[in-house]
């Protein structure tokens, strides 16, 4: 599974941002390798919109689910209707945040 992580700096270290939509980066994470590819967010500076600019960005990304630490219904209903899982209020470094949310994805789709 790819995850797009919203990210406050460009590696696994780095800690997953509060604003979606105004984070520098986004990491594609493949949830079981942990290899990851850094996107640069240029809709980081925008004056209004941007989480929604965003979204649609990452929905052009491939990714199954979005983690981050903040985000607006905009947003959130833009990736949902893409078939995209969204976890939010997500606090730690992007290597955690991958980590956690596995081990739940795994726990709720167990047989």
């Amino acid at each position: 599974m790819k995850i797009g992580v919203i990210s406050e700096g460009d590696s696994l270290s780095s800690y997953v941002a509060d604003d979606f939509g105004h984070a520098p980066y986004f990491l594609i994470v493949d949830m079981d390798t942990l290899d990851y590819q850094v996107v640069a967010n240029e809709f980081a500076n925008s004056v209004e919109g941007a989480g929604m600019k965003v979204a649609e960005a990452i929905i052009g990304l491939g990714v199954d689910a979005v983690i981050t630490g903040g985000i607006g219904s905009h947003g959130i209903d833009i990736l949902n209707k893409a078939g995209i899982k969204v976890s939010y209020d997500e606090e730690g470094t992007v290597e955690e945040c991958v980590n956690d949310f596995k081990r739940r994805y795994q726990r709720d789709n167990a047989l």
